[in-house]
């Protein structure tokens, strides 16, 4: 188990403000549709499509703020991509209807993609010797706040009122505004030196592409907890409902507890594509027993998706450790932002076509879809070791070619950087 706190100093900072970010994040991603459905009173057919349309628009904005946070100073940048989703969010009492709410949640949704590249070179500069590590620590933290968000917007639920619903949207507001507040306590690190060459670098670099694409199929994984499984369950199995919380409750608990740990040994690109090979095997055994827990007992099937969902959390402790390493590894110094937020768009484009993919292959086609899914997931992590050695071979031409880049650059490949 992690230190509950890192060091005092930037990191703490840093991890502060994310740990009340992601409160915030648990209030939305636990009642935020039902917000809408039951307090608006907007069709789901049109919730789903405005949160479609929102995906689809930030999938380019991350990359465009990367590089602003790169060029213009991250920590400036970062803390106002968190002051628009605070005002985004809190639009949304003012969204009564259709084309409202898709302003608002595109908003919002923009925003915090912005964010999330935004914030890696502050991860980098401020991580110390492993950055990997840190950002390691930080998805420890992400799982702590959201579990707690969660439990707050519980009340909302239950009480189900305008009001409940509306304080619970103002809620994520502060939260995302106080995340911003306590940046101000954060030294501010100077822009990247400018670099000659082409300006968006990264959608040049075919490796890191792949690399992207390889890795945002193996995001639909996060989508096989929070959307498969519980399908499955009450549509297939004669397991328990409430054994749905069961399977989230396990899996944030293993993630807080092992997160840092699951990455101290994937501390190269070369350990990270071995570290995807692995979790894409154990996705496909998991997802093997998902399939077998339907027409069986209650008992044996809760037992299988019980195991599946253990079998799955190490995959995917496995994955987020890789994802970690190979992002900021083969990203260079001066273009942190820039490369993490294309890196960000494999993320992207599985938050927005994983759902659809895997209810009309496992849920509608039923068990061979879940073999599908699993030999998917598996090819992707094969894949992945040859990918990095053409980024790797990328990475030294690279630097080769480009005395003026900062030598620090040199080290993202081996020790000196951490997630």
């Amino acid at each position: 188990m992690p230190h509950l706190l890192p060091d005092a100093g930037p990191q703490r900072v840093i991890a502060a403000s994310n740990f009340v970010y992601t409160v915030g994040s648990g209030l939305y991603l636990t009642a935020g549709v039902l917000y809408f459905t039951e307090a608006v009173h907007l069709p789901a057919a049109q919730v789903g499509l405005g949160l479609g349309i929102a995906g689809v628009v930030s999938l380019a904005v991350g990359i465009a703020v990367g590089h602003l946070a790169d060029t213009r100073g991250a920590r400036g940048v970062y803390a106002t991509t968190l002051v628009v989703q605070a005002l985004a969010t809190a639009a949304f009492v003012l969204a009564d209807s259709f084309w409202p709410f898709v302003l608002a949640v595109c908003a919002a949704t923009g925003a915090k993609a912005a964010g999330l590249a935004a914030r890696s070179p502050l991860i980098r500069h401020f991580g110390g010797d492993r950055p990997q590590r840190f950002r390691a620590y930080l998805r420890a933290v992400t799982n702590i706040g959201i579990s707690l968000g969660a439990l707050l917007a519980g009340w909302a639920v239950q009480v189900g009122t305008l009001t409940a619903y509306q304080l619970l949207v103002v809620g994520n507001a502060i939260a995302f505004t106080a995340s911003a507040a306590v940046l101000a306590l954060l030294p501010p690190i100077a822009p990247a030196p400018a670099v000659h060459g082409p300006r968006w670098v990264a959608l040049r670099d075919r490796p890191y592409l792949l690399l992207t694409a390889l890795d945002g199929v193996m995001a639909i994984q996060f989508k096989v907890l929070t959307v498969a499984i519980p399908l499955w369950l009450v549509t297939a199995t004669a397991a328990p409902r409430w054994l749905i919380s069961g399977t989230m409750l396990t899996n944030t608990v293993i993630v807080i507890a092992l997160q840092v740990r699951a990455g101290r040994t994937v501390d190269t690109p070369t350990a990270g594509g071995a570290a995807y090979r692995r979790s894409g095997v154990a996705f496909l055994v998991s997802c093997a027993l998902i399939s077998l827990s339907a027409g069986i007992p209650t008992w044996a099937a809760a037992t299988l998706l019980m195991t599946a969902v253990l079998i799955h959390t190490v995959g995917e402790l496995w994955h987020s450790a890789a994802g970690f390493e190979v992002s900021f590894a083969l990203a260079p110094q001066h273009a942190t932002g820039q490369y993490l937020g294309v890196f960000g768009l494999g993320a992207g484009l599985a938050e927005a076509l994983g759902p659809t993919l895997l209810i009309s292959l496992c849920i509608t086609w039923g068990r061979p879809g879940w073999y599908v899914v699993g030999a998917l997931f598996a090819v992707t992590g094969l894949a992945a070791p040859p990918a990095v050695r053409w980024a790797e071979r990328r990475q030294h031409a690279r630097q080769n070619l480009s005395p003026r880049e900062p030598r620090a650059a040199s080290n993202d490949g081996a020790k000196s950087l951490a997630g």
